[in-house]
């Protein structure tokens, strides 16, 4: 068996092992080392036809290669190094392709977890948002198989429509019913042969005045608009010109809703209320009270306020469970007082929403020096209703680790004036630095009940 199987095996000298230069660092960071692994593979994929040949080997001494190894900063990381096997040959485990395979997808990983050295990265790339500063969500949705649901809610698939496709979606609706029923006027002319019998008086027309497919055309324009110039028009020696006349004047009257209504709502849409609502650039950690809390700033710069009006907070971040499980982009929970009321304001003047960091608090071990380490995105929705229409209007915005200052202040924006107080837009988004700790919240609870002990 083994010298029939002998010949079919080429015999390739082939070192699959790790070299030194490919060992775990601890000070590499996971993205370092999957760049560094990229670059390997394509150095294998280049040195693969020039392999050094052997004398003839028996299949028995071929030895299994070994596993590839883990890298300890991502041990849950599912990196499978897939082996490949040969019909009627030996087993090779790990080739430089499935190598090139499994760097990418480990780069790609790195990068969803913001873990990716910065060194190895391009400086015309920016961090990724989950959402803009100004509420917009950059999440693209793939491929969508099912378009007929969007039929389904024609209404909302209109509305959504961007300015220039609605805008012709109108046009195109009253122009294709015109031109539709002026052919069916025409048509219907020339059954009934009153074309060939315009200029004489004698003729009892259907259609009065209908000598060509523009006559019809303009006949359908005056009878659908409720035109009515009095030259053309559908008499009653025909039974058909008058059911006609109906389906064309019940077709129009839905059009009109129809389009007027998608037309009102999509210039009245809550989103335009949203662009005078305002958030600060910036959040601040600092002293309340004695405790470490999260603050920023949101403002109305209409004199109309918004009815109910109440804040939230997401807190957006790439984990790993203790299973293995890799969960991108995790929502949780920012406590913003919705337990005692404080997240339901009377946003008349400018407000200082603040998130107190306890242990419930997914701020509770971020101190000063882990903050500017962190990769997370804070996402604040602001929801209400539009006092002039009564609709709701939601506005958001985001922050992100480097937006959040630690050891600041909000300035105050209210003053007093004659009979009223003031609102200085000027300083909405201003701050000051406070001495502070840099302690996370955490570590000054730890710190407090030593001191309480002693």
């Amino acid at each position: 068996m083994i010298a029939k199987r002998a010949p079919l095996i080429k015999n390739l000298n082939v070192n699959f092992s790790v070299p030194p230069s490919e060992e775990t660092s601890p000070s590499q960071s996971p993205c370092s080392q999957s760049l560094h692994g990229i670059a390997l593979a394509n150095q294998e994929l280049h040195q693969q036809y020039t392999i050094n040949t052997d004398p003839v080997q028996p299949v028995e001494e071929i030895h299994k290669p070994q596993h590839s190894y883990r890298n300890r900063h991502l041990k849950r990381f599912n990196s499978r190094w897939q082996s490949r096997s040969s019909t009627g040959s030996c087993n090779v485990s790990i080739s430089a392709i499935d190598k090139l395979r499994v760097a990418k997808s480990h780069k790609k990983r790195c990068k969803l977890l913001g873990d990716e050295n910065s060194s190895n990265v391009v400086s015309s790339n920016q961090r990724q948002r989950y959402v803009t500063k100004d509420g917009k969500c950059r999440v693209n949705l793939g491929r969508i198989e099912d378009k007929s649901r969007f039929l389904s809610d024609i209404f909302t698939t209109l509305v959504d429509l961007k300015y220039r496709w609605f805008l012709l979606v109108f046009i195109m609706c009253y122009i294709l019913t015109w031109v539709a029923f002026g052919g069916v006027y025409f048509f219907a002319a020339w059954l009934h042969d009153d074309i060939s019998h315009v200029h004489d008086p004698q003729w009892k027309a259907c259609f009065e005045n209908v000598d060509g497919f523009l006559s019809a055309l303009l006949l359908s324009l005056e009878s659908q608009r409720t035109i009515g110039y009095g030259s053309r028009m559908v008499t009653a020696n025909c039974p058909e010109g008058s059911l006609i006349l109906m389906a064309q004047s019940i077709l129009g009257v839905i059009i009109d809703a129809l389009m007027v209504g998608c037309m009102f709502v999509k210039i009245s849409r809550p989103q335009q209320r949203a662009q005078t609502l305002i958030f600060s650039k910036h959040c601040v950690i600092c002293e309340r009270d004695e405790k470490l809390c999260l603050l920023f700033r949101i403002g109305d710069l209409r004199e109309s306020h918004m009815v109910d009006a109440k804040i939230r907070a997401k807190l957006i971040k790439s984990r790993q469970t203790k299973e293995g499980e890799f969960i991108p982009l995790e929502q949780s929970e920012i406590n913003l007082g919705y337990d005692i009321g404080g997240d339901r304001l009377l946003l008349v003047e400018p407000q200082t929403i603040t998130h107190v960091i306890n242990e419930s608090s997914p701020f509770w071990e971020v101190g000063a020096e882990k903050l500017t380490r962190e990769m997370f995105e804070i996402i604040v929705i602001l929801e209400g209703i539009v006092e002039a229409s009564g609709m709701t209007c939601q506005a958001r915005t985001s922050y992100t680790e480097e937006e959040i200052l630690w050891g600041h202040r909000f300035e105050s924006c209210i003053t007093l004036d004659l009979g009223a107080f003031r609102v200085d837009y000027s300083a909405f988004d201003k701050t000051f630095e406070v001495q502070m700790p840099s302690l996370s919240a955490k570590d000054r609870t730890n710190v407090k009940d030593q001191e309480s002990v002693f």
